[in-house]
């Protein structure tokens, strides 16, 4: 495609994403659907300039104030990814001109909003929690994630699945605390990959795969994953269980437990029983109380964790609907509690970075729910080998699981441990 019709591509759907309607994904998606004729290459192009816009969008933003013609245009050029002299062949000598004056622009020139690219209520209170690594941390979530992936442990030693993936022609190394995770440089299509293929790896980030770990699933037990999804944890509960016992996958979107049937059948599970259930307060919850072994709440959450991959969250959460989600996550961790038979274990987990949907959610659990027991969660992990459990934690006696894109490179992670008293 010629760079002029991929410049107006890029704009039509810059358009489109910045209505904030629905997830950046999933909008981009649907263009693709509508535009069949766009090949691999002009896609990811597509895709790319988008998600440079939501990442740096106050910079950009700024930036494109100095330029002409359409808004849409302007942050398109300046987010178009690669090859410079290509994108100049499509622009006048005077958009030429103003690009190569933004280009000279350096941090020096910018105010903080401009540098780190975040609304102001986050960014206040991101640095009310890190402090004089807020910096650090901001640029760590305008950055790509990596792709992780997790070894089937009921198919495969992770060695073996390192091994097959080098000669797969992947570059890929060990994760540094999950014992099950693997790191892959670049962004390989998985597709053909036989290890994939055959279920011996899954996608999934390396702070999630220590959620599930957490949980510590033993052969023959009843298991639930409250809020299951698309069931990435699931999988990696069904492993450690040895495909024996019961886990239970629920969730209240039908469409995103069917999602998890494909997976299924590639992992060789089958002690993994999805059930979708209208809210929280479900009739097929409460046949369930007091006979669960364990239980894993992964809360829906503002996802605010997972910005290097989902940039358009930080456009579209608020303090509001952040409030919202923490009242519904009162709400799920009070129902999942009641399932547990004493002795039974409680893994609360959010992919947010913010104390109003962790440690204060977890203060008001304990405080209502005294015949719940914390467990430090820095003991749990290091009676599960995994390195540096000390600074993977915080809070007294390291009780809660903090996971930082700055500090450990995994997307941001929270996680909290109950057990209910004999």
């Amino acid at each position: 495609m010629h760079p002029k019709a991929l410049i107006e591509e890029s704009a039509n759907l810059i358009e489109q994403v910045f209505k904030f309607e629905h997830p950046a994904d999933a909008v981009v998606s649907r263009y693709f659907r509508e535009h069949r004729s766009l090949g691999p290459r002009e896609r990811a192009t597509l895709s790319d300039t988008v998600f440079n816009i939501l990442r740096e969008r106050l910079r950009l933003e700024w930036l494109a104030r100095s330029g002409s013609g359409s808004k849409w245009r302007r942050l398109a050029i300046l987010a178009f990814p690669g090859d410079r002299d290509f994108l100049k062949s499509a622009l006048t000598d005077a958009e030429k001109n103003w690009l190569d004056a933004c280009l000279a622009v350096t941090d020096a020139d910018l105010l903080a909003p401009h540098r780190h690219n975040l609304p102001d209520w986050l960014a206040v209170a991101l640095r009310a929690q890190v402090g004089a690594e807020f910096d650090e941390l901001a640029q760590s979530l305008n950055r790509p994630a990596p792709l992780d992936l997790r070894v089937n442990v009921l198919k495969k030693k992770r060695e073996a699945v390192l091994s097959e993936l080098v000669q797969a022609g992947l570059v890929c190394e060990p994760t540094p605390y999950s014992p099950l995770g693997i790191r892959l440089r670049g962004k390989p299509s998985l597709s053909k990959v036989p290890a994939f293929v055959q279920g011996d790896v899954e996608v999934q980030d390396e702070g999630s795969q220590l959620l599930a770990l957490l949980l510590d699933a033993k052969r023959g037990e009843m298991v639930v994953d409250f809020c299951a999804g698309a069931g990435g944890k699931t999988l990696a509960i069904g492993a450690a269980m040895r495909n024996s016992g019961r886990l239970y996958a629920m969730d209240t979107s039908g469409h995103r437990l069917d999602a998890l049937k494909p997976r299924l059948a590639r992992s060789g599970l089958s002690n993994v029983h999805p059930l979708a259930i209208a809210h929280e307060r479900d009739d097929r919850i409460k046949r369930l109380a007091g006979k669960i072994d364990r239980v894993l709440v992964d809360a829906p959450c503002s996802g605010l964790g997972t910005l290097r991959r989902n940039p358009d969250l930080k456009w579209r959460q608020t303090p509001e609907t952040v409030a919202a989600q923490a009242q519904l996550q009162t709400a799920i961790l009070k129902s999942a509690a009641r399932l547990l038979k004493p002795g039974g274990r409680l893994v609360y987990a959010t992919c947010s970075l913010l104390q109003a949907e962790n440690e204060d959610v977890c203060e008001a659990f304990g405080q209502s729910h005294a015949n719940f027991d914390p467990v430090p969660v820095a003991g749990l992990l290091e009676t599960l080998h995994v390195p540096g459990a000390e600074s993977l934690c915080a809070g007294e006696q390291r009780q809660w699981l903090r996971l930082w894109p700055h500090r450990q490179g995994t997307d941001g992670f929270f996680a909290a441990v109950w057990q209910k008293k004999a």
